[in-house]
Formats: C-alpha cells, sequence, structure tokens
C-alpha cells in the first residue's frame, strides 16, 4: 500500500519527524530511507530509539505515530498516476487483487475509504494479521491462501526493499515501484515502473507466465 498504492511516504516521515522530536530523539533523511521506508514499526521504534521497543510500549508509540500519520494525510489521500485505471483493467480482466500491508489497519482503511476499492480486493491484510513481518514473506503468502492462488501465479507490486524481499521470498514475481528507490537500491525485479501508466493487465499476464 504504502508506496505502491499511495506515496505515503513523505507523510509518513513528516509524522515521524514530529514523533522523534516530542522524545528528542534524532534522525536524518538518510536514516528514513535507509530504516523507515517499508519497515515496520517495532523494527523502526528500536533502531530509533536505540533499544528494543517491545510489547505494550511499542503498542501506545505505535498507535500516536500512526494517529499523527492519519491527522496529516486524511485531506491529502491519492494514489500514484494512473493506479484506478490499472486497478480496474485487472478486474476487467479477471484477476484478483490483494493489498499486504506493514501498516495497522487504521491506515489501511483510511486509505482504502477515501479512494473507495475496498470492494476490489478479495483479500486485505495488515499489520495486524501476520505474526512475521517483512521481509518475511508470511503477508504474501497469507494473501495467496486467501485468493486462492498459488504463490508462483501471484506478481507483487513492492516500493522497498524489505517488501521485493518478502515477495520474493514467496515464490512470486515481483514489479518493483520506484517511487521511493531506484531499481539499484531494490533486489532483482521481473520488471520496474515509475508509475501505472507503464504496465496494464496484458503485461501483468506475460509476466506472470515467464519462467
Amino acid at each position: 500500500m504504502d508506496g505502491v498504492i499511495c506515496h505515503t511516504n513523505p507523510y509518513h516521515a513528516k509524522a515521524f519527524a514530529i514523533f522523534f522530536d516530542k522524545y528528542k530523539i534524532a534522525y536524518s533523511d538518510k536514516e528514513f530511507e535507509d530504516h523507515m521506508y517499508g519497515k515496520h514499526n517495532s523494527y523502526i521504534m528500536t533502531h530509533f530509539f536505540k533499544r528494543s521497543i517491545v510489547g505494550d510500549e511499542l503498542i501506545a508509540l505505535e498507535s500516536e505515530k500512526e494517529a499523527l500519520f492519519r491527522e496529516i494525510y486524511k485531506s491529502e489521500v491519492t494514489t500514484l498516476p494512473n493506479y484506478v485505471n490499472f486497478l480496474d483493467d485487472l478486474k476487467a480482466n479477471g484477476f484478483k487483487t490483494a493489498v499486504a500491508t506493514s501498516a495497522p489497519r487504521a491506515n489501511l482503511e483510511l486509505i482504502l475509504d477515501v479512494l473507495q476499492i475496498a470492494d476490489k480486493m478479495e483479500s486485505l491484510l495488515a499489520s495486524e494479521n501476520v505474526a512475521l513481518h517483512k521481509p518475511n514473506p508470511e503477508v504474501y503468502l497469507k494473501s495467496a491462501q486467501n485468493i486462492g492462488i498459488d504463490p508462483v501465479h501471484c506478481l507483487v507490486f513492492e516500493d522497498s526493499f524489505s517488501g521485493v524481499t518478502a515477495g520474493l521470498q514467496a515464490g512470486m514475481k515481483v514489479v518493483g515501484v520506484l517511487s521511493s528507490h531506484t531499481r539499484d537500491q531494490l533486489p532483482p525485479c521481473a520488471e520496474y515502473i515509475n508509475d501505472y501508466y507503464e504496465i496494464d493487465a496484458a503485461k501483468v499476464k506475460a509476466l506472470i507466465r515467464q519462467n
């Protein structure tokens, strides 16, 4: 979702900047790129606080930061260029579609409600739905199970190193969405796009059929 459906990373960075300033935690744009984009909050908090953040403390800090994000982003929700048209093309061609995000379900619901695309998805999984987070493939394997498709016949769209790794470890082909990183910063993908003008349902079929 983040960096794939919507370019949310700048808004997460704003929310984290406010959050870390409150707690007097040092950060930089480079650290955000390396240790925030595409990562789960348990990893992010532990990295920036320089100690293990788990349990009730993690829940409280995550809730505070994500509430900041939703407040900042709720009036800014928009997709990457041509995403909705691409999604409609997939649905018109019989594809099953799913969202598999490391974000909390409240963020997922905010974005899908504004975009009004939840009814176009056969599976919706957020951070609360898995025990292990990206780069572990659990969220993608569960998504494939939910939609009843063998992982080898699934195509993942990802913008982060951990996300691409998760898709590949699930045995799926991956399209690298270059909203946050360059192709050189990602593991090798089957295809790369800057936006959804560069891909359609026919291309997706061709990618899935490649050996």
